[in-house]
């Protein structure tokens, strides 16, 4: 099951983060095999930070050359958007306490994201929206590095939610057929 999650979240990856140019920094470390999707059997809290803290010491022990981000999918847990946002607070916790503030920052996708104040069917929210809940791991370093070639690091969610509501709606059923054409 878990190789079967893993190959959902890298066709998400693939053609909707990468092929729609979602995040322009993902490509590279994808193409090198420096991206890596980690699948969770948690169904509770205590065991997802035991898998948190586990993928957070990998990439904190792994030099970027090998890995650059990890991306921890956890299908059993948090089905509701609100109480997955609620736990990023016990992780952004986790990566304090280990002392990787400041070296590892953590990005969030589920499936239910909804930006605060917008419609739940704003394709706005797709720019966020993965097959399962997936807790991002990334090195600030390497994110420091990437937006330093970029005029307007804000301009690219931005660019990402007017190309998502201007798409047009059999392509947007195709990239996200789980959702019909969420418009």
């Amino acid at each position: 099951q878990a190789e079967k999650e893993a190959g959902m979240v890298a066709r998400w990856l693939d053609e909707v983060v990468i092929g729609e140019n979602m995040c322009p920094f993902a490509s590279l470390p994808r193409r090198q095999g420096r991206v890596e999707i980690c699948v969770s059997d948690a169904a509770d809290d205590d065991t997802l930070v035991t898998d948190f803290m586990t993928a957070l010491g990998r990439i904190l022990d792994t030099p970027a050359e090998q890995l650059e981000t990890i991306l921890l999918v956890v299908p059993n847990l948090y089905p509701d958007f609100f109480d997955y946002n609620d736990s990023l607070a016990m992780l952004e916790t986790a990566i304090r306490l280990s002392g990787a503030e400041g070296e590892v920052q953590l990005a969030s996708f589920h499936p239910g994201y909804c930006f605060d104040g917008e419609p739940e069917d704003d394709p706005a929210n797709y720019t966020n929206r993965s097959p399962f809940p997936i807790y991002h791991l990334l090195r600030e370093l390497s994110v420091e590095q990437a937006l330093r070639g970029v005029d307007d690091p804000d301009a690219i969610p931005l660019r990402n939610i007017a190309y998502l509501r201007a798409m047009p709606p059999a392509k947007f059923a195709t990239l996200f057929p789980e959702r019909g054409n969420g418009k």
